[in-house]
């Protein structure tokens, strides 16, 4: 029998962060020596980092990149390691894996299908390997083999589907299968989104059926460059069936997850197959030869753990929680930032950007330690002092309420209570003479005196902009990252305050949309995710209708008044955006999902939404950087690209307002 123990370790990596994302591969491989791993899978360009952009096209990334793998090689001794790195091959730059054996390097697999879609633009820095072909690259004076190769490591034949390989309709597994492979190895840098995860989960098992193989997959772990969040999550299946799933968003630099295959077995099973049609012959050219010893181990049941809250009823609210939660630490320790600083007005938006750093603060700590936790932070000196998740809380956020005269007294409570809840220290400043000052200045300039009547958005707007400067001096002064709190539905039609409630370095729920976010507030009051706690501060924030309030308080403002309802913005910007119908057809799918609303408000609120939309996308343009957290996403810099000057959908409104008419 043939049994192997084999292992994919998830990394959290950093771009061009060369002895970090060294010190975590060679962690990995000495946690997989002590398991008795025999192969290890590591995540897909973990060398470099995934996301180095357009530095990938500088020749010194190559070069220094090739002289961290020399560094790797030979702490592969006993082992079989694939390492992901960009190796350059006749003027070609390639998305490559490296396969070692026992500190000697074999050979190097090119990726086939590059990800160049949504979040990725691997097509702009890297070329596709053409099918079935092998070359050779030059690397320490020799001549090592390039291609779409399988590796024969002592009889046990291994080879590669490097991420979107894995995705693509025509899967490289297929023809590996016919070779013989017995183990495939995936290395991946497979972003977060929700329910992306069972997906994943399914490629990796039905591969490993349908070629009759031991499947392998490694995924990176953690805010690596700033937008994207990868949440780990290794697996291990064999013929069908998962033998290991890796813990997902964990704050650790590394996770190593193991299980033992059996490679006879899955011959066997493959030989039982009608639908398997061997190739016969010799060796194939695009096969490499090694010795390797593998060790005689006693098999091992297997025993995939999951999480019980991903299986329970709120799976989206527990990943929301902790891919936040992730970014921000990630953000937090690689930015080198010393805090957080919110402006919490005691709406939704605010409420929620301040509970994801108290819950961030303390899952982290739970995970890794009081000691792991500061010696990551170990530039924060105040920290060390915690003693408490409150003290650290309290070090690590500080909370600023500015009222005006139209800020009502509820809002302040419901900001003050919830600062006293988390553990926040809270500040609370008033900004009456600030905003006369200006609106004073600019009568003179004008000649005149602004009015509701006639100046209501401007005026609105000074509002906001007054309490930015004093955030972000705050924010300079302590050395800590001011954070926007902005949404994603707001962002779609520009309901914000460009320099005022969008100041910020980082806007971490601007990829949710509102509606989701006050389901989640109302479920984080009173359950929470699991192994935390709720946060019943959270009442005063859930009680209030959402509002700007910047009118005064007679006017009664509301966000939906202002807008429309949540729910009916969020069911037009995904037809819209997402599934990118026109207007006409936008009318047509909303109004089957909201039957009570008359035909003239949908028309109404079609119309506002797109006239909104093209007016705004200079605003979406200046957004703080975000985290992507699912394929709906706004961020134009990621994900969804928008002329700042275009028509307008002139014509197609046209279109949609001679239609209504023909209905009423």
């Amino acid at each position: 029998m043939t049994r192997i123990r084999v292992g994919a370790a998830v990394l959290n990596q950093t771009p061009l962060d060369w002895d970090g994302n060294r010190q975590n591969i060679l962690a990995a491989i000495e946690a997989a020596r002590a398991e008795g791993v025999r192969i290890l899978c590591l995540p897909e360009l973990c060398v470099t980092g995934y996301g180095c952009e357009d530095a990938f096209q500088s020749a010194g990334v190559q070069q220094t990149a090739l002289a961290v793998l020399r560094e790797i090689v030979p702490a592969t001794r006993g082992m079989v390691v694939s390492v992901g790195l960009p190796v350059m091959q006749r003027n070609a730059l390639l998305n490559a894996a490296c396969l070692v054996a026992d500190g000697r390097l074999l050979g190097f697999v090119a990726k086939r299908f590059l990800a160049g879609e949504g979040l990725h633009y691997e097509p702009r820095w890297f070329k596709p390997w053409p099918r079935g072909t092998r070359d050779s690259v030059a690397f320490d004076g020799r001549q090592y083999p390039i291609g779409d190769l399988v590796f024969d490591c002592g009889g046990v034949k291994v080879g590669f589907e490097i991420c979107e390989d894995a995705w693509a309709a025509d899967r490289p597994g297929s023809e590996m299968s016919l070779q013989g492979v017995d183990v495939i190895l995936s290395p991946s840098a497979s972003h977060f989104a929700f329910g992306k995860y069972e997906v994943r989960k399914r490629l990796v098992i039905e591969g490993s059926r349908a070629f009759g193989v031991s499947y392998i997959y490694a995924n990176l772990l953690g805010n690596e460059a700033g937008r994207i969040i990868y949440d780990g999550g290794a697996l291990i299946a064999s013929a069908g069936k998962l033998l290991a799933a890796g813990p997902r968003f964990s704050f650790a630099p590394m996770q190593l997850t193991s299980a033992v295959v059996d490679v006879d077995a899955t011959r066997m099973g493959r030989s039982r197959s009608g639908h398997f049609q061997p190739k016969p012959g010799g060796r194939d050219r695009t096969e490499v030869g090694c010795e390797f010893t593998w060790p005689d181990i006693e098999p091992e049941p297997a025993t995939p753990q999951s999480e019980a809250w991903e299986s329970g009823p709120h799976v989206k609210e527990e990943e929301f929680t902790r891919a936040v939660a992730l970014g921000l630490f990630d953000y937090l320790r690689k930015s080198g930032s010393r805090g957080f600083v919110v402006s919490l007005s005691g709406g939704a938006d605010s409420g929620a950007t301040a509970c994801l750093v108290a819950l961030m603060a303390e899952m982290a700590c739970e995970e890794l330690g009081n000691e792991a936790f500061n010696r990551a932070l170990a530039y924060i000196p105040a920290l060390s002092e915690a003693k408490t998740h409150r003290d650290r809380v309290r070090r690590l956020l500080h909370c600023v309420y500015q009222g005006s005269v139209n800020s009502s007294q509820a809002s302040r409570d419901a900001a003050t209570a919830l600062a006293e809840d988390i553990g926040a220290r809270m500040s609370c400043l008033t900004i009456n003479r600030l905003v006369e000052g200006y609106v004073s200045g600019i009568e003179e300039v004008l000649g005149r005196e602004l009015t509701w009547n006639q100046d209501d958005v401007a005026l609105q707007n000074i509002q906001a902009r007054v309490r930015g400067p004093n955030v972000w001096l705050l924010a300079n002064v302590t050395g800590a990252l001011l954070l926007a709190t902005s949404n994603r539905s707001e962002a779609a039609v520009g309901y914000a305050t460009m320099d005022g409630d969008t100041c910020g370095g980082l806007s971490p729920i601007a990829g949710i949309d509102k509606a989701f976010l006050r389901n989640w507030l109302r479920w984080l009051e009173t359950e929470g995710p699991a192994g935390a706690h709720p946060v019943p501060g959270l009442a005063g924030v859930n009680r209030q209708t959402p509002t700007a309030e910047l009118r005064p308080p007679e006017s009664k403002q509301t966000d939906e008044d202002d807008l429309m309802p949540y729910t009916v913005l969020d069911a037009i910007e995904r037809a819209a955006i997402r599934d990118k119908q026109a207007p006409l057809e936008v009318f047509r799918t909303i109004r089957s999902q909201f039957p009570d609303a008359t035909t003239g408000q949908l028309h109404q609120w079609v119309e506002r939404f797109f006239r909104l939309w093209c007016r705004n996308q200079w605003k979406r343009e200046r957004y703080a950087p975000s985290f992507h957290l699912d394929d709906e996403n706004l961020d134009p810099k990621s994900w969804c690209r928008f002329p700042i000057l275009s028509g307008g959908f002139a014509r197609e409104l046209e279109e949609l307002r001679v239609y209504v008419e023909g209905l009423v």
